[in-house]
């Protein structure tokens, strides 16, 4: 290059500092076109946000998780989270049903759900006959259970069934075919209704074997008042009495039975007092 003349020397440096220019100016443009694209959806993550109480409801006899619809849905609205199970052979598993389906099934149904869903600090509430799978459930996982609610339920000892804490409640009659029918014309009506509850569920006594346990987890009973009955004449005051005797928070509430149905308010401002709110 020293032997051709300055100015032309100067033109080859200028064409070559050109090429050059335009090559890095391709390089950049092409590594822009392929780099992925970023969008806020791929950098950033949703935060799941924890629900206030983490509620297990269980039925009673005869009925099925759809008994506590109008509940669920006041309690998700307020930030809970709920499950419902049905019991084995009742509601929509009512073509489960068996008569060998005992109070032992029904237990370890809402264990199971407690386990598989990998619940913990649960507000574990029962009705009526789900007062009996509640204890259960409660000795067979206590350190899965934040607070005990009953509603109008049984409170059973250990030893006991419903049969035998019962009293002078008619519960009806176990028929030719081990199970007890629901009340007449229930079942005529389209679903969801009433279906008959086995026997075995009713007459096979609860076995106990971490009281201890579960005498330190906090307790509610609430003892429904039926129009025309006095607190002491309403059909489950034993358990009441039963609950006020081990120092439980014990309420009452103006209801029908199903204070699910008449009361749904009332009985879920009295769940979520209960879960500490």
């Amino acid at each position: 290059m020293r032997n051709y003349p300055l100015r032309m020397r100067v033109g080859v440096f200028t064409l070559l500092a050109a090429v050059l220019s335009c090559s890095a100016a391709l390089r950049a443009a092409d590594t822009v076109a392929t780099a992925p694209a970023t969008t806020p959806a791929a950098t950033t993550t949703s935060a799941v946000k924890k629900p206030k109480n983490v509620f297990v409801i269980v039925h009673g006899a005869w009925g099925g998780g759809w008994a506590f619809k109008e509940v669920d849905d006041l309690l998700t609205a307020d930030g809970n989270k709920v499950y419902r199970p049905t019991l084995t052979g009742q509601g929509e598993k009512v073509h489960l049903a068996s008569p060998d389906v005992d109070l032992t099934t029904h237990i370890t149904d809402i264990v199971n759900v407690i386990l598989w869903e990998d619940l913990h600090d649960v507000i574990l509430v029962g009705h009526s006959y789900g007062g009996m799978v509640i204890t259960g459930v409660a000795d067979r996982v206590p350190d899965r259970i934040k607070h005990i609610v009953y509603l109008d339920a049984f409170l059973p000892l250990d030893g006991e069934s419903v049969n035998t804490a019962a009293g002078g409640m008619n519960l009806g009659k176990v028929d030719a075919s081990g199970f007890i029918p629901p009340k007449a014309g229930a079942m005529e009506s389209p679903p969801p209704h009433d279906v008959p509850m086995t026997g075995k569920a009713l007459s096979e006594p609860i076995s106990l074997k971490n009281q201890t346990a579960v005498a330190k987890i906090p307790a509610t009973f609430v003892l429904f008042i039926p129009p025309g009955k006095t607190l002491e004449t309403a059909p489950f005051h034993a358990f009441y009495e039963r609950a006020k005797a081990r120092g439980w928070d014990v309420q009452t509430l103006n209801s029908d039975h199903n204070a699910q149905w008449s009361h749904p308010k009332e009985e879920v401002a009295i769940l979520e007092k209960a879960a500490g709110e």
